[in-house]
């Protein structure tokens, strides 16, 4: 592991969720102010697969959304530092989400996420999705502190 990789303890300092609702294992490389990779291993116990679906689990295309949101996350709490208190960013846009193959138990998923543009403490990003090499989904998302007036 290179000196920008960070293991859930360390993504839990950042980020406020928890399981079962922390969606990213740890983060590969980041790029402050620009890019982040994460990744999640997929594991036949995910709560989820209980009810999506009996007899043939596939991730909610809105889990790999909000995983996508939480790297984002990471990144733009690395990029602005030590802020006090540290603001909670919200999932308030999803933009052009392409769900291409469905992602199943014992997937690792690499979530690629860049930063489009940031106005107003509001970011936006591009984000891929990857199972084995392939882009299995891809969207725009924005992500705005809880105080933000929107």
């Amino acid at each position: 592991m290179n000196d920008k990789s960070l293991d859930r303890i360390e993504i839990m300092k950042l980020l406020p969720h928890r399981d079962p609702f922390l969606h990213i294992d740890r983060i590969v490389d980041y790029e402050l102010g620009e890019s982040i990779i994460a990744e999640k291993i997929i594991k036949p116990s995910e709560p989820y697969f209980e009810g999506h679906f009996p007899g043939q689990p596939i991730v909610p295309g809105v889990i790999i959304i909000e995983a996508m949101a939480q790297a984002g996350g990471v990144l733009g709490h690395l990029t602005v530092g030590d802020i006090k208190p540290k603001p909670i960013y919200y999932l308030v846009g999803v933009e052009k989400a392409r769900f291409r193959f469905p992602v199943h138990p014992g997937d690792t998923i690499k979530f690629d996420v860049k930063v489009d543009r940031v106005i107003k403490g509001m970011w936006r990003y591009n984000c891929i999705a990857e199972v084995r090499g392939d882009i299995s989904v891809q969207a725009k998302i924005m992500c705005a502190p809880s105080d933000l007036k929107l």
